[in-house]
């Protein structure tokens, strides 16, 4: 029998780690109830989404417009979506305060009036680099890689 290597710990200090999961629980939140302009505005002037199953988006501009089709959508399916973050890793990169996060992500659709479960819409894995700003964080490069596309 093989032994598993140990997986050293290196999470940082509570605080950061409860704070960046406040961040993620308030973002997507904000996705899940619609409020796209706030959402979008969770990412710098110049930020970038980028996902391996789309072209990325650039700028909250874009952001905001392309996420406002996707709920448009959304609430004319009859659909309520909630996401779930999950295995966040924390990783504070420099003296400025830069953080690097990796999490998986699962968004859930559920009919509206339909007594049914609701069903898996996507599984990701992500990445992003957040930088602080006043009274939280934001994000300057997410990369969402969605399982089963790679």
């Amino acid at each position: 029998m093989t032994e598993a290597a140990a997986v050293p710990d290196q999470a940082p200090e509570g605080g950061l780690y409860q704070r960046i999961q406040q961040f993620y629980a308030r973002q997507m939140r904000l996705l899940d109830h619609g409020a796209v302009q706030e959402w979008a505005d969770t990412f710098t002037e110049d930020g970038v989404f980028d996902q391996n199953v789309a072209a990325p988006l650039k700028g909250r501009v874009d952001i905001a417009a392309a996420s406002q089709k996707r709920v448009d959508q959304i609430v004319a399916d009859g659909i309520t979506r909630r996401h779930w973050l999950g295995m966040l890793e924390v990783d504070p990169q420099d003296d400025e305060g830069v953080v690097r996060t990796r999490y998986y992500a699962v968004s859930l659709a559920t009919e509206r009036g339909a007594v049914v479960p609701p069903r898996i819409t996507a599984s990701t894995y992500a990445e992003d680099t957040l930088v602080p700003s006043e009274g939280g964080w934001l994000v300057r490069y997410r990369r969402v890689t969605h399982d089963g596309t790679v």
